[in-house]
């Protein structure tokens, strides 16, 4: 789960970071008002992307009149793909400095990474890009956490030793999300040291694992109605899939994530563009082969879809069935090849030869059955 950036602060909050006074507006009415309250305000458009300053996202308004005008050309624009829904309104500071605090996971070193640079203000891809040596990093013992001497160290690394307790004090309130939200990222970028030399959380990024949601139904319950992300992963999450969103225009599904990423990879050689990436799991059955499709069917750029399974304890001739119902109560009209392999696989692809479903022999075959297919335009 993605946070928006006001939900991210309260997070921020319950681990006792300081941030800026805040209110979110849903139209151009409430900006104007909690303008008058706050005093001079950042009004700052909530989706889950970064990018926001660049795009046009993030206005300063002094008066009310202006944090008006500012919601209605943010509210509603669309930045990364994503519609802007809302936005927040947040206390203007006298910012003095500005610091990058964030820690995420190091996949290649399978550990968790803290990152602190005295350039804060700037993605942190350009910074490493340009000047990698200002980048201090810090990869703490997953099972205890970072100890003082080694944030201490960190942050002397970063050139900042005159803020050596308070961002020490800070950067270890920041890990808590790991244990206490599941988090995969953090992110404050910029952390802001104000003229009067407080340190205050200027923007906030929060990701909390998936895999972990079952632990998290306050967030979900408190943010989901707010979330916006790829509607079509959304979508899938609803109907308990595996499902990320690609750039193109054949749909993948498969009954494991090996054999679905193995399908991908054919498709991609055959000359073809995944649109997704959809797992369902150990079976095939039609309820779950109908969701399934029915959230590739979703994309309009979909041209084509491949069904590649394999059939173990759940036979063949089974699957076969469940793939023509789910494609029969979908009234699809695109494009339709299948894989499928094991148990009672030559029943299975006579079921489907026979109710106009293109067979492959093997993964390959499919793969190339299914771009071609798509080219020709088959509805």
């Amino acid at each position: 789960m993605k946070l928006l950036e006001y939900q991210a602060k309260e997070v921020l909050a319950s681990l006792g970071i300081a941030i800026p006074p805040g209110e979110v507006a849903r139209n151009a009415d409430e900006a104007a008002a909690a303008c008058a309250r706050l005093g001079p305000v950042a009004v700052k458009a909530q989706v889950p992307v970064g990018g926001r300053g660049k795009a046009g996202g993030i206005k300063l308004a002094r008066t009310p009149d202006e944090a008006r005008k500012a919601a209605e050309q943010i509210i509603g624009m669309d930045i990364k793909g994503l519609r802007v829904p809302l936005v927040y309104c947040e206390a203007a500071l006298e910012i003095e400095r500005e610091i990058y605090l964030g820690f995420t996971v190091d996949r290649d070193a399978r550990a968790n990474i803290l990152m602190l640079s005295a350039r804060g203000g700037m993605d942190i891809e350009q910074v490493a890009e340009e000047s990698p040596g200002s980048i201090a990093r810090l990869y703490p013992n997953p099972w205890r956490g970072p100890l003082d001497f080694e944030l201490t160290q960190l942050v002397f690394d970063a050139g900042l030793g005159d803020l050596a307790r308070p961002l020490a004090a800070l950067i270890k309130k920041l890990y808590r999300a790991i244990p206490d939200y599941d988090a995969l990222t953090a992110e404050i970028n910029p952390l802001v040291v104000t003229k009067t030399g407080d340190v205050i959380a200027g923007d906030a990024k929060l990701e909390s694992d998936d895999n972990a949601a079952w632990r998290h139904k306050d967030l979900e319950q408190k943010y989901g109605a707010f979330i916006e992300g790829d509607p079509y992963e959304i979508e899938a999450k609803k109907r308990g899939l595996t499902y990320v969103s690609l750039d193109g225009d054949i749909g993948i599904i498969g009954n494991g994530a090996g054999l679905c990423m193995g399908t991908l990879d054919l498709v991609q050689r055959a000359g073809g563009r995944p649109a997704n990436f959809c797992d369902i799991g150990g079976g095939a059955k039609a309820e779950v082969v109908e969701n399934a499709l029915a959230v590739i069917l979703m994309n309009p750029k979909v041209k084509g879809v491949v069904i590649n399974v394999f059939g173990g304890i759940t036979r063949g001739d089974e699957v076969a069935r469940g793939i023509i119902t789910a494609r029969d109560n979908l009234k699809m009209k695109l494009p339709l090849v299948v894989r499928l392999s094991g148990t009672n696989e030559e029943e299975g692809r006579d079921i489907l030869k026979r109710n106009g479903i293109e067979p492959g022999v093997n993964a390959w075959a499919a793969a190339q059955k299914i771009v071609e297919l798509s080219r020709v335009g088959i509805r």
